[in-house]
């Protein structure tokens, strides 16, 4: 292989090598970047709103059960629908960014991503006047090009340590409860997702039916469950292992 070809070959290695972070077992030797925060409290995090149908019901319930949560909204779906992001953060909760479009950073142009990132990040600032402090990448792939644009935006990348897989057809809130029941510890942060637009239709309805028992769970445990912002975040050393979901991602 001559030099060119070796050359080639280590950028392609450090682009797509900070995408290993998806896996748990990889997650579990970075907290701060899978968000594991202060033991006492759960992070509440929802990925692809605003939508129309279904994140206003979200806003609604958790209004109702005196809790908050972090958004991590789509550019293209806030540009739609601003009124929204408005909503979400004139009811407390926090906003931040999952990027413009739901693509997946390793098939995607190299720029684009950044791009993209970057104007989502000023889309959410000038539509609720807060700039964003957290980035999550869809489908929890990162890259070394979304890891140099987030820090040249002052934003921080934090994934999950629990998920409902409230975005597949058969989900129900009996199934998502059931998936984030072994990862539902003090330090987690759980991951559901206000929208639709890019999973099954009307999936939505099984995170949101799961969200009372959910919260009831974490506060029957001595929890606080709330936004990013809440969470105490920890620096990237070694976590419990039962922090983490059991199940592979």
């Amino acid at each position: 292989m001559n030099r060119t070809a070796l050359a080639l070959a280590g950028l392609a290695v450090l682009h797509v090598g900070p995408a290993a972070t998806w896996l748990p077992a990889v997650r579990r030797l970075l907290p701060g970047l899978a968000g594991v925060g202060t033991a006492d409290h759960v992070a509440l995090t929802f990925d692809d709103g605003p939508d129309p149908q279904s994140t206003p019901r979200f806003l609604d319930e958790l209004e109702r059960l005196g809790c908050r949560g972090t958004f991590f909204v789509l550019g293209e779906m806030l540009e739609r629908h601003p009124e929204l992001g408005l909503r979400i953060v004139a009811r407390g909760h926090e906003i931040a960014v999952h990027g413009w479009g739901h693509d997946n950073a390793l098939i995607t142009r190299p720029g684009r991503m950044a791009a993209e990132m970057s104007r989502a990040a000023e889309l959410v600032t000038a539509v609720t006047g807060v700039g964003p402090t957290w980035y999550r990448p869809p489908y929890g792939v990162l890259s070394a090009e979304i890891l140099i644009a987030a820090r040249g935006l002052g934003l921080r990348p934090v994934l999950w340590t629990a998920w409902g897989r409230d975005w597949t057809r058969s989900a129900s809130p009996a199934s998502v409860l059931d998936t984030m029941t072994p990862g539902l510890r003090g330090g987690a942060t759980l991951l559901l997702h206000d929208s639709d637009c890019t999973s099954a239709p009307g999936s939505w309805r099984s995170g949101l039916g799961a969200l009372p028992e959910l919260v009831d769970r974490c506060r029957s445990a001595g929890l606080r469950i709330g936004p990013l912002r809440d969470h105490g975040v920890l620096p990237c050393r070694p976590a419990p292992r039962e922090v983490y979901e059991t199940t592979a991602v």
